[in-house]
């Protein structure tokens, strides 16, 4: 079954609610891109409304004209059509490999899949990476217990910038520039694109100016970007950090004893995915 849900660029708003909603993504900025749980630790009672306005900025439906050049830029639309979203997504419908080669750590044949939706310019992004991602990676992936995935759902042109630096750097050296970013977002983050301090993230990892000026142009690789997005969309996703577990959906940021607490059972019982749900605090 498919649920029919309205895009975030349909909700209209009076004239005194635009301002109310410029000021709280102003003063939201340093959470850009987060989930829920981000929201409701600045005011759990407007968590809502906040999440709201801070994922109705990114882009449009995978079914409207995108522009060439700005694939994530704030839409002022409120005439966006409904989005499907698939209401209990199959493993296979998770699994399904979108238009980019995807970047996975892990023994492929695992009996833990983990898949991330993040977003580059999110401080809980970074945090899960700093925190959890070491101890994950040496106490389960390395061991071949798990299989980490990672898909792009870049928030607000800044992220869209950097993500398309990302991806435009050698898959070998994908993990290390997508740290990077997260660990240097107090570099490179701003209210406005800044080329110059994105890209100096990426020359790290030896992405020259040439390569990431061709990448900016390359169309068919920004409008696959678009649909990996848009299928995230159509999966649930509502923001950043949200998690595939087997197939099971949860929007919120993971600490390790939570993350130990889910995949410990799925990895000592039968390799076997649950049914996909969806969870969230």
């Amino acid at each position: 079954m498919r649920a029919r849900q309205p895009d975030a660029g349909m909700l209209k708003r009076a004239p005194g609610q635009h301002a109310v909603a410029l000021v709280l993504i102003m003063g939201a900025f340093a959470l850009s891109g987060c989930s829920g749980d981000a929201m409701n630790a600045l005011d759990p009672a407007r968590a809502p409304a906040a999440l709201t306005l801070e994922t109705a900025a990114v882009g449009t439906s995978a079914s409207q004209p995108q522009p060439a050049f700005d694939p994530f830029s704030d839409s002022p639309s409120t005439s966006v059509p409904m989005r499907q979203v698939i209401e209990n997504p199959t493993l296979a419908e998770v699994m399904r490999p979108g238009p980019l080669p995807e970047f996975s750590v892990g023994r492929p044949e695992a009996p833990v899949t983990i898949i991330k939706y993040a977003s580059l310019t999110c401080p809980y992004c970074r945090r899960f990476q700093a925190e959890v991602f070491p101890v994950l990676k040496r106490d389960y992936i390395d061991s071949g217990k798990v299989r980490f995935i990672i898909r792009e759902f870049p928030i607000g042109k800044t992220s869209g910038m950097a993500t398309i630096a990302l991806r435009c750097a050698p898959m070998d050296r994908y993990l290390e520039l997508y740290g990077r970013y997260l660990s240097s977002q107090a570099q490179w983050v701003s209210q406005e694109v800044r080329i110059e301090p994105i890209l100096k993230v990426a020359q790290g990892v030896g992405l020259s100016a040439a390569e990431f000026d061709r990448c900016r142009q390359n169309h068919g690789m920004i409008s696959a970007l678009n649909q990996v997005k848009d299928r995230g969309r159509e999966l649930g996703v509502i923001g950043t950090p949200n998690f595939f577990i087997n197939g099971r959906l949860i929007k919120k940021t993971l600490d390790l004893a939570e993350l130990r607490a889910i995949i410990d059972p799925l990895i000592a019982g039968p390799a076997v995915a649950a049914t996909p749900t969806s969870v969230s605090r």
